[in-house]
């Protein structure tokens, strides 16, 4: 049976990606305000309250995510449609889902890059005070699956744009309306606010690890990824 991937293949298109992404200013620009802005609410209770806590850090997290990955996501598509290259890409003996997996793996590696780097959050809070280990893994795990959903969304709306900028307005659109809903409360129905990501991510957060939620943002994801693929392999 014929495999479905070439890793070597995706391997080669992701290192022309992130070749991309760290040849341009504009990765270094956006990692940097995203961690200055990340530090401000980690030092705030430290300093200013003397507790160690990182709960201060997951709670904003998604609300910065909803800048930053679009900024990351924009271009993957959208660059390749305005220049001609994704015709050249198409014509090469590659899968349009091995570019697929190879731009949406390169988006993550580079948004996970940022969020390595606030590990070193953790690593000071041992000389600050005590910590719930098990709590700060679990909030680690759901940024993880955050990043995986909302790189997703970046990446299927750079696939049907030239715009990088209409990309980057529609991502935080459906970003934010994910975002919003489980804030809404009695505003909405509860399946609703059940859709959004508020009561999944708080989970984490609050050190609850729980299949379910796993479950919701791996399927998120998966269907954002099949809308990519449909949208690329469109006649445009």
């Amino acid at each position: 049976m014929k495999n479905v991937f070439n890793f070597k293949k995706i391997k080669v298109l992701v290192k022309k990606e992130l070749n991309l992404y760290f040849n341009s200013p504009i990765a270094y620009i956006v990692i940097s305000i995203f961690l200055m802005l990340l530090g401000f609410f980690y030092s705030r209770p430290l300093f200013i309250q003397n507790y160690a806590t990182l709960r201060h850090v997951f709670d904003v997290i998604p609300l910065f995510f909803l800048f930053f990955i679009p900024a990351i996501t924009m271009r993957l598509y959208s660059e390749e449609y305005k220049s001609g290259t994704i015709e050249v890409i198409f014509t090469l003996p590659v899968r349009k889902i091995e570019v697929l997996l190879a731009k949406y793996i390169s988006a993550v590696c580079v948004i996970l890059i940022s969020i390595i780097l606030t590990l070193l959050y953790p690593i000071t809070l041992l000389f600050f005070g005590k910590f719930d280990i098990g709590q700060t893994i679990a909030g680690y795990i759901g940024v993880l699956l955050l990043v995986l959903f909302f790189s997703s969304i970046g990446v299927f709306t750079s696939s049907f744009t030239k715009n990088q900028i209409i990309s980057f307005v529609i991502s935080f659109a459906i970003m934010f309306i994910f975002f919003i809903l489980g804030k809404l409360g009695i505003f909405v129905s509860p399946t609703l606010a059940y859709i959004g990501i508020d009561v999944h991510y708080d989970n984490f957060v609050r050190g609850i690890v729980d299949a379910r939620d796993v479950i919701y943002f791996l399927s998120l994801t998966a269907l954002f990824l099949y809308f990519t693929y449909l949208s690329t392999t469109t006649e445009k």
